[in-house]
């Protein structure tokens, strides 16, 4: 019996276009688990604040990305992550991708998917540190179409991967083709969160700051973002060989300064004015390049550090398509099949 992998990645809007990007925003920032605010307070800060003071903004951002990429690179990857993964894994398999957001869609995948009465469905978010507004929304969307179905099939749901060493490998080569000894300063920049949603991963009444998150994982925080990120950088730098004052773990795209610190913008700035001149740039919560790191580090983070007397910001490609990216998740995929 040949089993559904379905992989799932954040989303996109369909064009560059205001329409587009608006439809996607407001899908985006309504899930309960990215704005977690009662209902009507979330719908009139999405649609009568949020939304008509990014949108024009965010869309030169997409129309930029589009020139730059000829396309949505989160849609491009998955396809072709999908068609070299069925290649790889051989007909025991069916790989299936969708978006969280937009198309193609995690409701047509799973339609599909039913159809073909598969003994075994895996699920498998493309992010590697588990966050209750990326993971824990695709988890919760999935389980609400999977609960209305008739037959149930044996379902696998991989929540985190930030540990798996195929994943850590991967991530290393990449940083191996730069020459990361020639620079500076290394900055590992994860996506931030409200601090609110970190603390919301602690058991009882305990907060993240009071679980020493940077300093390595525990009982109490194995779901905890922040604490994730810092165990991914230290397994990196474990194998990159570098030393405790050669790199720095940030968190980049906040919105205020209640997000989890420190934030990439405020160090990328210190080390440009503290004489580290060329700075290499790492985003392991991306596997696929985007408008995160396409745009908002390789342009406008590279242009700020520059203006201020920076001499080289350099972004680490994400793992893409590539061979041993295939190659890992395949071997993640094998271990929950």
């Amino acid at each position: 019996m040949k089993t559904a992998v379905l992989l799932i990645n954040l989303g996109s809007p369909s064009k560059p276009t205001i329409s587009s990007v608006w439809k996607f925003l407001r899908q985006f920032l309504m899930d309960p688990r990215v704005i977690d605010i009662p209902f009507l307070i979330r719908y009139f800060l999405v649609n009568f604040i949020i939304i008509p003071k990014r949108v024009a903004n965010s869309t030169k951002e997409y129309k930029k990305l589009w020139q730059l990429q000829g396309a949505s690179p989160l849609i491009r990857y998955a396809e072709k992550l999908s068609k070299k993964l069925n290649v790889k894994l051989g007909e025991n398999y069916d790989i299936f991708s969708a978006m969280r957001y937009q198309n193609p869609s995690i409701e047509s995948a799973l339609a599909n998917i039913y159809s073909k009465n598969y003994e075994h469905i895996i699920i498998l978010p493309l992010y590697p540190q588990y966050a209750s507004a990326s993971t824990g929304s695709v988890i919760e969307h999935c389980n609400l179409i999977i609960s209305k179905w008739w037959n149930f099939p044996k379902t696998t749901i991989i929540n985190q991967f930030y540990h798996n060493s195929d994943y850590i490998n991967c991530v290393v080569e990449n940083a191996k083709q730069m020459n990361y000894k020639n620079y500076d300063h290394i900055l590992f920049s994860y996506h931030g969160l409200p601090e609110r949603h970190v603390d919301k991963s602690h058991p009882g009444t305990s907060l993240c700051a009071d679980g020493h998150c940077g300093n390595g994982m525990t009982d109490e925080n194995r779901f905890c973002y922040k604490a994730q990120c810092y165990e991914t950088t230290k397994l990196i730098t474990a194998q990159l060989s570098l030393s405790k004052d050669a790199y720095t773990t940030t968190f980049q795209s906040r919105l205020d300064n209640k997000w989890i610190k420190p934030y990439t913008d405020k160090v990328m700035l210190e080390l440009a004015t503290s004489n580290r001149k060329k700075v290499l740039v790492l985003s392991p919560a991306f596997v696929s390049d985007c408008l995160e790191t396409s745009i908002e580090i390789s342009e406008r983070y590279k242009n700020v550090f520059i203006e201020h007397g920076g001499e080289e910001f350099t972004l680490v490609p994400s793992l893409n398509d590539n061979d041993n990216w295939v190659d890992a998740v395949a071997g993640i995929i094998n271990s929950h099949g």
